[in-house]
């Protein structure tokens, strides 16, 4: 019995390995907790909007890894110093997926309201086997790499579509849009910081090491797509409203309401002002650097600021209570504006970095804001369609200003004012209109009073 009971007990070495396995365990089991606690809090755990939580950052965390891999070859190397005529190709390539986004996938996805699991992970499965493709391309820089790497965006974009258009089906109770958005937003963006030096890490090992690293990312992400709740698919309880007048005209973002047209308008000079920045600084910066900083320092530093206000813009949207978006739009953009403007007049090195700051931060929250009133607005028939169309009207309007800023002289004070003259222009034509549909949502609406019969 004794000599039995002594062999069934395990030996000093083996809780040796025990303890050792517990102890390197322990971190990641404990920090797999954590962000499971972090992503369905507030009732998110229930209703399934903690998954689409945990599937946006596996989304940002494979993108960030093909862009790190793609970083270094002529398909996104941008050079400055190059003809301005290879930078406008460029922005004409990066606008091509949203021309093919709009009229095709947009409507396709409308008409398989049961199928929006599969479209996400269709997108994720897309992406795991062109990243395999580009593997073989990438040192290289052979043709399949062009046609492969566009495949990705817009695969990439197809899925941001069809994810917006889900959080309505995902919010939990006493949840506002603005709020599930900015979640879902920021847990991209911190999956993004930590990606990328995994994908740097990687790319010292090859060239091709990150894409083996976004390929086992997306085919995670292709499994926890079919792991959203059944009513990511179900359309019971809704109702099919069709924004059909006067017989039989197609839906347009022309029937959607006021709030959603001046909220797209505002968001078009948050994007314009983006693309102008963008590349009149890249140029700007390369000639003229910050004072005692190297050109790619000084555009570090502008970048920089502006991704930090990027993320606080996503982080304060994610503490946003019941403000109606269009007030947050409407405040971010006379915010960028002042901005904007008090730059043009006191240029310096730091209100230059001021401005990117703030114009991440607005443009974060302007979004944010945006897509809340098209998942409010918009029927769910057309919901899709109209993402859609927005992201191609957004991104029109970043190439438009990226354009500007490639072709306007390298001057400091003329930049800045065009900066000031974009937002100034955006909120001409959208400012008044918010405020006034900002009211007009805030009131109760009108009880009809019964009109008595006459016998």
């Amino acid at each position: 019995m004794t000599a039995a009971r002594s062999s069934a007990s395990p030996g000093p070495l083996n809780r040796a390995g025990r303890a050792f396995g517990r102890a390197l365990h322990l971190p990641f089991t404990g920090a797999a907790k954590g962000i499971r606690r972090a992503t369905h809090a507030h009732g998110a755990g229930e209703s399934g909007l903690g998954k689409l939580i945990e599937l946006h950052a596996v989304n940002g965390a494979g993108d960030v890894m093909v862009t790190v891999a793609l970083a270094s070859t002529v398909f996104f190397s941008v050079p400055t110093d190059e003809a301005r005529g290879r930078v406008a190709l460029y922005l004409a390539i990066t606008l091509t997926p949203f021309a093919l986004l709009a009229p095709v996938i947009g409507p396709l996805l409308d008409r398989l309201p049961h199928g929006r699991r599969a479209a996400m992970a269709g997108a994720m499965a897309t992406r795991a086997a062109l990243a395999l493709t580009m593997s073989g391309a990438v040192a290289t820089g052979g043709l399949e790499l062009y046609p492969a790497a566009l495949g990705v965006l817009v695969a990439s974009k197809a899925y941001g579509v069809v994810r917006s258009a889900v959080v309505p089906r995902l919010l939990p109770p006493r949840f506002a849009l603005v709020k599930a958005n900015s979640r879902v937003t920021l847990a991209g963006l911190v999956a993004t910081g930590v990606a990328a030096p995994i994908g740097v890490a990687l790319q010292r090992i090859g060239p091709a090491w990150p894409l083996y690293g976004a390929c086992a990312v997306f085919v995670a992400g292709t499994f926890l797509a079919f792991s959203l709740p059944h009513k990511v698919d179900s359309a019971k309880g809704e109702r099919k409203a069709h924004m059909l007048t006067h017989g039989e005209r197609k839906p347009s973002l022309r029937t959607v309401g006021p709030s959603v047209l001046h909220g797209l308008q505002a968001n078009a000079a948050h994007r314009a002002l983006s693309g102008f920045l963008i590349f009149f600084l890249a140029f700007l910066l390369r000639v003229h650097p910050l004072a005692g900083q190297s050109p790619v320092v000084s555009l570090g530093i502008v970048g920089v600021a502006a991704g930090l206000g990027n993320a606080c813009g996503t982080a304060i949207g994610a503490w946003v209570r019941n403000r109606p978006p269009e007030v947050i739009i409407a405040a971010g953009l006379t915010l960028a504006l002042a901005t904007a403007i008090l730059t043009a007049v006191f240029f310096s090195p730091l209100m230059v970095a001021v401005l990117g700051a703030v114009a991440g931060l607005s443009q974060a929250l302007s979004k944010l804001s945006l897509d809340a009133m098209i998942q409010r607005d918009v029927p769910e028939s057309v919901r899709t369609s109209a993402f859609a169309r927005s992201e191609t009207l957004l991104q029109m309007a970043w190439v438009v200003g990226g354009a500007i800023g490639i072709a306007l002289p390298l001057n400091s004070e003329v930049g800045m004012s065009v900066a000031a003259a974009i937002l100034a222009t955006g909120a001409a034509v959208s400012l008044r209109g918010l405020l006034v549909a900002s009211r007009r949502s805030m009131q109760p609406p009108r009880r009809v009073t019964p009109v008595p019969r006459v016998r």
